[in-house]
């Protein structure tokens, strides 16, 4: 329910509307507004139109009642924001980061720069969501064999900085991550960057049970919940930075697969016998795209990168694929182009929306925060 007045944004919606939607029953829908609207998480948002009956109230969420923070781990960057229920950032940080100085370091600089971008008043975040390079563990919370870190291996990231921070830490992806936040964006989208109400008095365990479904006397099939924001169903999100990964949404969630290993985008073969990657393997992706970047070739990394990215769509069968990192923000009109061309060129041209992603990794950590808090983790 909070997840469908999220996805509302300001204009709201009315009870019969989150019972038609959710499967609740009346009775459920006001017993569990009225429980929202106490603990401050649900305000009036007006009345609708009269139809000949008496109007409509409509409800809205309290977008700033609570926070999450992401945190993007990046091979020489740390970046971190906090951001309100819409998913809007209301504060943030960067500095640089070296990845290979090891784990230690970087819990350090993780807690510190939570604490930069933390709530003045202090009010804790309902949780930290972290991205790294992959592979890793999203279930373990543990770290893998990051090519070219190989110190990293098995490393307890989210129990380590769980004990430090003494909150709730979710460890996944970067391009997890990004394709996350590709899915927020249209989230964050029906709300304006404006101040709402603010309240204080949250029982959080109490209402989080509420935004899982997990009420007694909820209606046959209450528990399906659509996806609230009318985002893409089926996505890819590339990143190019110091590495290369992709991000996969496939029926509106993030799909990491059985041993959360999906998205090693980079690490497909492209040149048998080509090139050497960090992987230990030839002719990667990665090898042949940043190598071309590392020449000044733009179009052929951006070329490179589509070839890839062709292989997905034909995979996968994808409708949106997104592009995002440093190496496509410094050229992000080449690399649109020489993807679009290729998709084009293998008969996707008009299926296949290829764009930019509208926010950043650090904005998708806090997402996957959200995620679970609106009872889609």
């Amino acid at each position: 329910m909070l997840d469908l007045l999220r996805g509302a944004g300001p204009a709201g919606l009315g009870r019969a509307e989150l019972a038609a939607r959710t499967g609740l029953t009346p009775q459920a829908v006001s017993k569990i507004t009225a429980r929202l609207g106490a603990d401050g998480l649900i305000a009036e948002a007006g009345r609708a139109a009269s139809t000949g009956g008496k109007p409509r109230t409509l409800l809205r969420l309290v977008p700033d009642v609570h926070h999450a923070v992401g945190v993007h781990l990046d091979r020489d960057e740390l970046r971190a924001v906090r951001v309100d229920l819409a998913g809007r950032v209301v504060a943030e940080g960067a500095g640089p980061l070296d990845f290979g100085a090891g784990p230690e370091s970087a819990v350090e600089a993780v807690v510190r720069a939570v604490a930069r971008v933390g709530d003045p008043t202090g009010l804790p975040p309902l949780g930290v969501g972290v991205a790294a390079p992959g592979p890793l563990d999203h279930r373990a919370g543990t770290m893998g064999r990051v090519t070219g870190f190989p110190s990293w291996k098995g490393f307890p990231l989210r129990g380590v900085l769980q004990g430090r921070l003494g909150l709730p830490v979710l460890l996944d992806k970067d391009t997890n991550a990004g394709a996350a936040a590709a899915a927020g964006a249209w989230l964050r989208a029906a709300w304006p960057d404006a101040d709402v109400d603010a309240a204080s008095n949250v029982d959080v365990d109490a209402w989080r049970d509420v935004a899982a479904g997990r009420v007694a006397d909820a209606a046959p099939g209450a528990h399906a919940y659509p996806f609230a924001g009318g985002g893409p169903r089926t996505c890819v999100y590339l990143h190019v930075g110091t590495g290369l990964g992709a991000g996969l949404w496939l029926g509106g969630e993030v799909y990491r697969g059985e041993r959360s290993a999906a998205g090693e985008f980079g690490h497909q073969v492209l040149m048998l016998d080509g090139p050497p990657c960090r992987c230990g393997a030839r002719g990667c992706v990665e090898a042949l795209c940043l190598g071309a970047v590392a020449r000044g070739d733009l179009p052929e990394a951006a070329r490179i990168l589509g070839e890839g990215a062709a292989n997905l769509v034909a995979l996968l069968d994808v409708d949106q694929v997104l592009l995002g990192g440093r190496v496509v923000a410094g050229a992000p009109g080449v690399f649109l182009e020489g993807i679009r061309s290729v998709l084009a060129l293998r008969g996707w041209g008009a299926e296949v929306l290829v764009a930019l992603a509208e926010v950043g990794v650090a904005e998708g950590a806090a997402e996957l925060v959200l995620g679970r808090v609106f009872g889609r983790g």
